[in-house]
């Protein structure tokens, strides 16, 4: 009786961390205001609910003696290791609690959600349908919510619940031309929202190559992509769009047999070229020069993205060669908006050197190369190669955006991948037990 109501207590609390991610952005933003003086506490509900879960997760397995199974793997270690330096460096360079506090949860919420997915589906396999049906349900409404804004409703619909220029834009545009809105949905910008919509194409484009769907499933699947599409559309994000036909050509190629690879290949290729040409032709053409060159001399910005984004990785490249150690947890990002010198730096990998030095980039790598490892070694598996095709796409994303301090993204998409290879403990790829 014990064992089932630690079970269904850690499980449901996972489940509702992930259907909670769906509309966590806007309630909370809401909530905060109504309660301001109880704002912090209101933004870390799923950080205090995944402290609860690991605490009955340990519980669970020293119970069924599976501490040290699950202690002796690989992933859980560099999991483990990632977090003892990000307190190390609390105790190294005090940058003050509030900073290092709002930095910790940034670094690490993913990082925990992932372990603590992994671990629970090791000990409790059944529970992966409903797990990935939370996760991956949460687009209908997120991207339900894009085409709406993107069809029906006022641009600035969001403001009727406190999004403003002091919290959360309602909406963008593309270096401030108001012919160009970029939507959020209901994620924190129109970039967590593009980098969001290449996870569910990832998958999406997974089933139709891996499952044998009926036609209304084939049917659904469509429907999925047509509106993720639209979405990463409609966000404009240009990094977002380029992980997106990465995912895609990745899933593809991987999917078809060598011969059929063989002339997708050279289709690709080939439809690159012409890509590149066309764009090459109507660099000048409305169209090209706002959304793909961010080039438009009557635009009311007055630093084009191209330029901030040059200066931001320039900045963050020189930051960390001058600090092979980093400069400490809460020194860039929205937690270094806490302090007098705030530091943004565009680029997912930059920002972790930033945080954690040299070492623990090191230990990120290593660890999301494992993740991609086994999932690549589970690729038969529709959820595995959508998750690792979605997170090639994501990977080219972080070069250019700090992809992962988005929740929502990267709390998908890390549950999703502890899903899917949480079973690798038991065989590898030639079926022998590790």
């Amino acid at each position: 009786m014990v064992a089932k109501i630690l079970e269904r207590t850690a499980g449901g609390i996972l489940l509702f961390i992930a259907v909670g991610m769906t509309v966590h952005t806007p309630l909370t933003l809401w909530l905060g205001l109504q309660f301001p003086d109880y704002e912090l506490f209101i933004k870390a509900w799923k950080e205090v609910l995944m402290g609860i879960a690991l605490a009955l997760i340990v519980v669970i397995a020293v119970r069924l003696r599976m501490a040290a199974t699950l202690l002796g793997d690989r992933v859980v270690q560099l999991c483990l290791v990632f977090a003892g330096l990000h307190f190390l460096m609390i105790a190294a360079f005090q940058n003050g609690l509030d900073m290092a506090g709002a930095g910790l949860l940034i670094d690490l919420r993913y990082v925990l959600y992932f372990v603590l997915a992994y671990m629970y589906m090791t000990l409790f396999p059944l529970w992966r349908r409903l797990f990935v049906a939370a996760l991956l349900g949460g687009a209908v409404v997120i991207l339900g919510f894009a085409l709406a804004q993107l069809f029906l409703l006022p641009r600035d619909v969001l403001a009727h619940i406190g999004y403003s220029k002091a919290t959360i834009a309602p909406y963008l545009t593309v270096d401030e031309n108001p012919a160009y809105v970029r939507i959020n949905s209901f994620l924190r910008g129109p970039n967590p929202l593009g980098a969001y919509a290449t996870i569910i194409i990832g998958v999406l484009t997974a089933l139709l190559m891996r499952w044998k769907l009926t036609a209304r499933g084939v049917a659904l699947a469509a429907v999925g992509l047509l509106a993720a599409g639209l979405a990463l559309n409609a966000s404009y994000s240009r990094s977002s769009m380029i992980g997106a036909i990465a995912a895609i050509a990745f899933i593809v190629i991987v999917s078809v047999t060598p011969t059929v690879r063989r002339y997708v290949l050279i289709g690709g290729a080939s439809a690159l070229v012409v890509a590149v040409a066309l764009t090459a032709a109507f660099r000048h053409a409305p169209f090209v020069a706002n959304v793909i060159f961010h080039d438009n001399p009557t635009t009311g910005a007055h630093i084009d993205s191209n330029t901030g984004h040059a200066e931001s990785l320039q900045d963050g490249f020189d930051r960390m060669i001058r600090q092979p150690f980093g400069a400490g947890i809460g020194s860039t990002g929205s937690a270094s908006l806490i302090g007098e010198q705030p530091v943004i730096i565009e680029n997912q990998y930059l920002f972790i050197a930033h945080e954690v030095g040299w070492m623990g980039l090191g230990i990120w790598l290593w660890l999301f190369g494992e993740i991609v490892r086994r999932l690549w070694h589970r690729r038969q598996s529709a959820l595995a190669l959508g998750v690792l095709g979605s997170g090639v796409g994501l990977a080219i994303i972080g070069v250019l955006l700090p992809v992962w301090a988005d929740d929502t993204v990267s709390i998908v998409w890390w549950g999703l991948a502890g899903v899917a290879i949480s079973h690798w403990k038991i065989e590898d790829s030639k079926g022998k037990r590790k």
